[in-house]
Formats: C-alpha cells, sequence, structure tokens
C-alpha cells in the first residue's frame, strides 16, 4: 500500500469549499469514488487518507464522529465522519492518534 502525506495543514488556504454534508463544510476537490475531499473545518478529517480504522471514534471523549460509507474509494469502503465538529473540546486526542495523520483541529 502507498503511504499517504498527511492531512494538508493549510487546508483553509490550499483548498476550496465544494459542498457541504451533514452540516460541515467539505474541502475539495472532490471526484468520487477517488477523491472525496476534507470533511469538517473544526475538526477536519482527509477522507482522500483515512483509512477507516476508527480509532478516532474509539478514543473521542465527545463522540464527534460518525461513520459514512464510501463504496468504491481505494484507501477505505468507511470513513470517519465530523458529525458533530462543534462538540469538539479540542482535547487533540484524535489528530494524535490517526495512524494515517488524516485528522486537523483548528479551534474555531
Amino acid at each position: 500500500m502507498v503511504k499517504c502525506l498527511p492531512i494538508d495543514q493549510d487546508f483553509q488556504k490550499n483548498r476550496k469549499v465544494a459542498s457541504k454534508h451533514n452540516d460541515h463544510d467539505v474541502w475539495g476537490p472532490v471526484e468520487p469514488p477517488e477523491k472525496l475531499g476534507i470533511h469538517g473545518t473544526i475538526v477536519a478529517v482527509d477522507w482522500d487518507i483515512c483509512t477507516g480504522d476508527g480509532v478516532c471514534m474509539d478514543i473521542c471523549p465527545v463522540t464527534v464522529f460518525d461513520w459514512a460509507d464510501t463504496p468504491g474509494h481505494p484507501a477505505s469502503e468507511k470513513k470517519s465522519d465530523p458529525a458533530r465538529e462543534k462538540d469538539c473540546i479540542q482535547c487533540l486526542a484524535c489528530e494524535a492518534q490517526c495512524p494515517a495523520q488524516a485528522i486537523k483541529i483548528t479551534p474555531p
């Protein structure tokens, strides 16, 4: 498997909002099923590199994440969706524990 680069720390400067999903922004490019963009702003998950291992869901003390189906995506067919990013308490546990380095927490 090809090792992906971590989430772009400057994605808000380098990308544009392409759409909305579950009340959060999706930062493009979005070209399903291969390119799914970065989901969220406060809690941003790069769906292009998320491997769907779920450690963020297990470790989050305030249940920010839900599963989202992503059929046909080469990294995984399910992704961590920051469905309740406004509930994030900025503990950074998910960002620190994500093995794919697919999460970026940005204070509001």
